[in-house]
């Protein structure tokens, strides 16, 4: 499966949020990103990223382990991606770095989540903050098979013309390397 998925920067955080909560009910999280590569930095130069996600939410705590393959698309950065539910988050740490990952970055991203569906397709609309970074950004996905990624951005560039973002708004730049850049 690809996800198949667009982020933008939002002016209006307020207003997005008001036209998301008639759509659907926000789940608030709070997630803490831990990104591992290879000691040589080969996952970055392929464009790939394994990242540990645990997730703090009103209905507990929750880890995540994915793997994303390099971009499929120049224009949104779509990616196929691997993700499953790990037990216990400390040892899903010890096994990357017992097979030679290094953690490269880690950060917090608050999100408001919420699932509805649009166009025929079940999409998730995130509002995102990340503290070390300026700005609100709005992330629509949905997965897709490997031969319709084009038409379902088409269906989430129609979502975020909904919600009041354009065009202009949209950025390919990821939160790891605005963090990174934040930091240095």
């Amino acid at each position: 499966m690809i996800e198949a998925e667009l982020k933008a920067r939002v002016h209006a955080p307020e207003a997005v949020m008001r036209r998301l909560d008639q759509l659907a009910a926000a789940r608030v999280e709070i997630c803490q990103d831990s990104y591992y590569d290879r000691p040589d930095g080969s996952l970055e130069k392929a464009d790939q990223e394994l990242r540990v996600r645990t997730v703090h939410s009103g209905d507990g705590l929750r880890t995540v382990l994915t793997f994303k393959n390099a971009a499929v698309g120049e224009v949104s950065g779509s990616k196929p991606e691997h993700e499953t539910r790990v037990e216990d988050s400390q040892a899903a740490h010890a096994i990357l770095q017992g097979l030679g990952y290094v953690p490269v970055i880690a950060f917090e991203k608050r999100c408001r989540n919420y699932d509805f569906e649009a166009r025929g397709r079940h999409m998730l609309a995130t509002l995102v903050r990340v503290p070390e970074i300026d700005g609100t950004f709005l992330e629509v996905e949905t997965l897709v098979d490997e031969e319709e990624p084009a038409a379902a951005l088409d269906d989430i560039r129609s979502v975020l013309k909904a919600l009041g973002t354009g065009p202009e708004d949209l950025t390919r730049e990821t939160y790891t390397h605005a963090v990174v850049a934040q930091r240095h």
